[in-house]
């Protein structure tokens, strides 16, 4: 990377009480620092010193971790530190500084888990307990690695306007949220979950920045005009300043992977970042990634979600790609979920049949060029040569549910059966699983879109478009009101039931599915190349064939409301019976299939109606 201007951006302790400011503010030809005394009045101005291209620095001696300051624009005013790591006083108050070189990490030796290990348990901190906090989470941890989860994946933690808020409006990308815990907070977090073997990840906005409190406009041209955005301002990545843009945002995830020692990032909604240069943004930000985990020896990963279904975010930069690890596919949780509520509005016209759930099971996308309904254009590009490890894969997440208009779970759509055959099509899959706060134990409060917004008419713009978002999906009602604290309230997990009645069952299902995911050959091979599947329309069968160099893997998933037989595919040793999701075991009516199935003519496997089963045998 050559950027202009020295040293990190924002406030950095050098040590001993000496720090170095740096700020990029091409529209000023002067900027100064003022430092805030008690009760926030000005206690002292030093001028910065420019230094070409738009940046200006200044070093100072004797300053306390915690002092508040702001940087003055000539002509423009006073502002928070556009790379403050630290809001104390919320998004309108000043910066404070914090040094993030200070911590004592207690997580030496490690060095991160491999792609093909994740097993990642997404969630919102304000939401996953009571007390809505970093420290809060700690406790649950253990249940959650118990449960066979290795990765942790926080929703955006960056300030934000408020204290309620699903993340996606941070105003400061390199500041923790206050009421989590700020940085300290989530310095823990980590040190937690390491210690217990757990990755964490981090969900990063690099499309767009909140409307309240957003002042970078008046530093530099962080924005553009050359392409519409749906939620605020495009970030400038290919005009004219964009390398200095481009820096504010590759530091950022810099500081993540190194001053916090998050293990991946989760980049947000690329398909709303828009660069048509040469060499785009997320291939820069990808090398240096690359770079600093060598430097580090640790193991850092970047995953893409994306809507554009282009293997180019995943493909290897040596073969024209950009090198990122993996990416969400919302293909296999589209298909899924069209097939078991029977929902065909919106996105979901594109979907509904099995064949449409083989495709995503086998190859990650559906769409892999021809024609999409719902844009009314071709879609997708062919994943051919990817791995699956490559693909992250959901029957919920924040989106699928939050971008409901009441915010319904899958569990409010469907009955227990269905939902113990989604956990079965997902976490038996080839591909990278992700698990929705609550998922695993059939959690039943909504996940409500939320936030805190301290101008009223921006709230009311938020407002309207929710309900204009829900258009095309034609839902009955009016969505809750995301201003409303009731509807952050209603939104919180409640923990307790997974001890309870088939909520515990369901768990019980996960970790065993989990735990035979890990254990078993055929289904520990993360390979599309080894992986067969077969739709039956007209019985409601999905029929898939998974195998490794030792063992083979037969997975019956019925979609139908009636019992029916399968005749037993493929000639070789008896196949037995490992698990039956209709088993009393995990609370279904009990299973039809045979524990053993010998393959003959005559042989056939009986299915429960909305129920799998799996089978397995040792290859000759």
């Amino acid at each position: 990377m050559t950027f202009g201007g020295g040293g990190t951006l924002g406030a950095v302790h050098l040590g001993g009480g000496r720090w170095r400011f740096t700020v990029w503010a091409p529209f000023s030809q002067t900027v100064a620092l003022v430092f805030l005394g008690e009760g926030g009045a000005e206690d002292r101005v030093v001028a910065t010193e420019p230094e070409g291209r738009g940046y200006h620095s200044v070093a100072l001696d004797g300053l306390p971790p915690g002092l508040r300051y702001r940087f003055r624009l000539e002509g423009s005013g006073e502002f928070p530190d556009p790379a403050s790591r630290w809001q104390p006083e919320g998004l309108h108050g000043p910066s404070a500084l914090v040094d993030l070189s200070a911590w004592s990490w207690s997580d030496h030796g490690w060095t991160g888990l491999p792609l093909e290990a994740l097993v990642i348990y997404e969630l919102h901190i304000g939401a996953f307990t009571p007390e809505g906090t970093f420290d809060a989470v700690a406790p649950r941890l253990d249940e959650l690695r118990d449960l066979g989860v290795t990765a942790i994946e926080l929703m955006p933690v960056a300030q934000f306007p408020g204290t309620r808020n699903w993340g996606y409006d941070g105003v400061f990308p390199y500041a923790v949220q206050g009421s989590y815990g700020g940085p300290d907070g989530l310095r823990r977090l980590v040190e937690e979950c390491h210690a217990r073997g757990l990755a964490l990840i981090l969900d990063v906005v690099y499309n767009h920045l909140g409307p309240e409190g957003n002042n970078l406009a008046r530093f530099g041209p962080y924005f553009t005009d050359r392409y519409p955005a749906p939620w605020g301002a495009a970030i400038n990545f290919d005009g004219p300043g964009s390398d200095e843009v481009r820096r504010y945002f590759i530091e950022n995830a810099l500081q993540w992977l190194e001053d916090f020692h998050v293990d991946a990032l989760r980049i947000d909604a690329i398909h709303g970042i828009v660069d048509t240069s040469a060499r785009p943004f997320l291939l820069e930000l990808a090398e240096a990634v690359d770079d600093r985990a060598e430097r580090l020896d640790r193991r850092l990963l970047l995953i893409a979600e994306s809507d554009l279904g282009d293997v180019r975010v995943i493909r290897p930069r040596e073969l024209g790609g950009f090198g990122l690890a993996a990416q969400w596919t919302d293909d296999l949780h589209h298909s899924l979920h069209a097939v078991l509520t029977g929902e065909r509005t919106g996105y979901y016209a594109d979907f509904g049949s099995l064949a449409h759930l083989a495709k995503a099971w086998t190859q990650g996308f559906v769409y892999t060029g021809q024609y999409s309904p719902s844009r009314d254009r071709r879609h997708g590009s062919p994943t051919a040569g990817l791995p699956a490890k490559r693909f992250v894969v959901y029957a919920q997440n924040h989106d699928q549910v939050g971008n409901r208009m009441l915010g319904e779970r899958l569990s409010a759509l469907v009955g227990f059966e269905q939902l113990k055959l989604a956990a079965g099509v997902v976490v038996l899959s080839p591909f990278i699983p992700l698990l929705f706060m609550g998922e695993e134990y059939g959690e039943e409060a909504p996940f409500q879109y939320f936030v805190s917004h301290s101008d009223p008419g921006l709230a009311e713009a938020v407002r309207r478009g929710r309900k204009e978002e829900f258009a095309a999906f034609a839902w009955a009602g009016d969505p809750p009101d995301p201003q409303d604290e009731q509807t952050f309230l209603r939104s919180k997990l409640r923990p307790e039931l997974r001890h309870e009645g088939h909520h515990r069952l369901l768990w019980d299902l996960y970790r065993e599915l989990l735990l035979l995911r890990r254990e078993r050959p055929s289904l520990a091979n993360l390979s599309k190349a080894d992986v067969a599947a077969w739709p039956d329309e007209r019985a409601g069968i999905l029929l898939v064939l998974r195998w490794s160099e030792k063992e083979e893997a037969l997975l019956l998933f019925h979609f139908d409301h009636e019992p029916t037989d399968v005749d037993v595919p493929f000639a070789g040793a008896p196949w037995r019976r490992v698990l039956d999701s209709a088993d009393q075991r995990w609370g279904g009516p009990g299973t039809l299939s045979p524990e053993e199935v010998e393959v003959d003519p005559d042989a056939v496997i009986r299915l429960q109606p909305d129920s799998f089963v799996l089978y397995a045998r040792i290859r000759p």
